[in-house]
């Protein structure tokens, strides 16, 4: 497994700093390009606290300051939905990983947000998990939609492999999302070859199912995992009991900040 990030952002702090909100990544570059454009962009992007874009004007911003962090912290958000329900088993220890291997500076837990809220568009990247069946209420469905067709991007994982709660995210983004179908995603897709080239998805209990998205144009603002990438081994007093898990969900989960932060 390469990894493509190991400059400090000392190195780095004098380099191009990222372009307007108007100018984008565009994915169809060759990959060597693309990668040197996220070594050039990636520190600035958190420094500068740069808006990506929505089109035709919409942007989401990134994280002022959240729990007393510095502005230029890169934050994440666990979200609460369905009312009151949330994951208290998906490890934050992703966010150290991003921290050690890239240029960026992270945020040490994830940040509890209401996905009801305004509050949401202060990150780049929403986490969502659990388990059992649940039902999303209507402002959480258009502030989902909204957040994720301004440029923000949705991390879903199905804790210990629970089914009824796959069934209900499925139902849910079919209809949030009804003009947009969730697919598989190619093991060549940029999101497995940001920080880490990640050749195949390795689990607990035989052949993982493959992660699926939702794409808009080329980009990618929903990931999905039915065999959970909660990464419960760097978790305290929680465990994958009796399902199945993504054994290398660290560096997957590190691969998707990244690709969150450069859409």
């Amino acid at each position: 497994m390469t990894k493509h990030f190991y400059q400090s952002p000392k190195s780095i702090s004098s380099r191009k700093r990222l372009p307007n909100a108007s100018s984008k990544l565009r994915w169809g570059m060759p990959t060597g390009l693309i990668l040197l454009q996220l070594l050039l962009c990636v520190p600035a992007y958190a420094d500068d606290q740069k808006s990506k874009v929505a089109g035709k004007g919409d942007v989401v911003s990134e994280p002022t300051t959240s729990g007393g962090e510095a502005s230029s912290v890169v934050q994440v958000a666990n979200l609460i939905y369905a009312g009151t329900k949330t994951s208290e088993c998906f490890s934050d220890h992703f966010l150290r990983r991003a921290e050690k291997d890239s240029a960026i500076s992270t945020s040490r837990r994830l940040h509890s947000v209401k996905l009801a809220s305004q509050e949401i568009y202060n990150f780049p990247l929403l986490i969502m998990t659990g388990e059992g069946e649940f039902q999303l209420l209507p402002e959480e469905r258009q502030n989902l939609r909204e957040f994720v067709e301004r440029g923000g991007f949705l991390l879903a994982s199905s804790g210990c492999s629970s089914q009824e709660w796959d069934r209900s995210f499925r139902s849910e983004m079919a209809k949030v999302f009804q003009d947009r179908e969730m697919k598989p995603l190619a093991q060549d897709h940029l999101v497995f070859h940001t920080a880490y080239d990640i050749a195949d998805l390795q689990a607990k209990h035989g052949t993982p199912q493959p992660l699926v998205g939702i794409h808009f144009g080329t980009r990618l603002g929903v990931l999905y995992s039915q065999d959970g990438l909660n990464d419960t081994s760097n978790t305290q007093g929680c465990c994958c009991c009796g399902g199945n898990e993504i054994t290398n969900a660290e560096e997957i989960n590190v691969n998707i900040l990244l690709y969150s932060l450069l859409q």
